[in-house]
């Protein structure tokens, strides 16, 4: 696992580079995110760590939301602010889990390790999200207009290419994947972000109506993406009927 570190801790970023070593990871570290992109152009990481507070002008938030626009790497925010807040808004910004200081880096590595298998890089693929009972995750999944090419980790509507985030790309995935099936939001959390955001289940809905006006719904009278109320959210089964 190639890996670059954002930290402005030197302390941890030295003691934890050797641990994740030890571990079989190559880490490439930094102490601002202005250093960023030359260590991801040169690295090529598989995952970035991003602490919230960096030297120089910048923040990690602000690296999660240019990782969203331009490389789109697995990212674990490393913080020690720990509030609601500040978790919710690392997650609408774009991090795939969050891990509060102080913490053991087993738990980190554990927590890296996570992060991957959900974005489908655990073995050096990006095969889009972890789903358990896909028997074929590589497959194009076609819903009426939509087309999912998860081997991409892409979705075309009306082919043309939907520009989701990881999380969006995710949420679609899975619930398209079994159209129909009612998710709560505990479950779609789980899914597509893990277990760092439990107790955040409210979180899905900006997701969904960021994935909704995407794909051109109506947020009166959605048609991809239905709400269940008081339980969570489906897929409507009838997409593709009418043709």
């Amino acid at each position: 696992m190639k890996v670059v570190w954002l930290e402005d801790e030197q302390e941890l970023l030295e003691e934890g580079s050797r641990f994740l070593h030890s571990q079989g990871c190559e880490v490439a570290g930094a102490h601002s995110a202005e250093e960023a992109p030359e260590m991801i152009e040169q690295v090529k990481p598989d995952l970035l760590l991003v602490d919230w507070t960096l030297a120089g002008v910048q923040t990690g938030l602000d690296l999660c939301k240019r990782n969203e626009k331009e490389w789109q790497l697995p990212l674990l925010m490393v913080t020690a602010r720990g509030d609601e807040f500040d978790r919710v808004l690392a997650l609408e910004l774009g991090a795939d889990d969050y891990i509060q200081k102080p913490f053991s880096l087993r738990e980190l590595h554990a927590r890296m390790r996570a992060v991957l298998r959900r974005s489908g890089r655990a073995s050096g693929r990006n095969d889009g999200p972890e789903v358990s009972d896909t028997a074929n995750s590589r497959e194009e999944l076609r819903r009426g207009r939509l087309c999912i090419l998860p081997s991409q980790h892409l979705a075309l509507l009306d082919n043309q290419p939907l520009e989701l985030t990881r999380t969006e790309f995710a949420l679609l995935y899975r619930l398209a994947y079994r159209p129909g099936r009612v998710f709560t939001r505990a479950h779609l959390l789980e899914e597509a972000l893990g277990d760092a955001f439990a107790g955040f289940e409210r979180t899905i809905d900006s997701h969904i109506r960021n994935l909704r006006r995407k794909l051109g719904d109506d947020p009166a009278a959605p048609t991809y993406v239905l709400t269940i109320y008081g339980v969570g959210y489906k897929f409507n089964p009838h997409i593709g009927e009418e043709e």
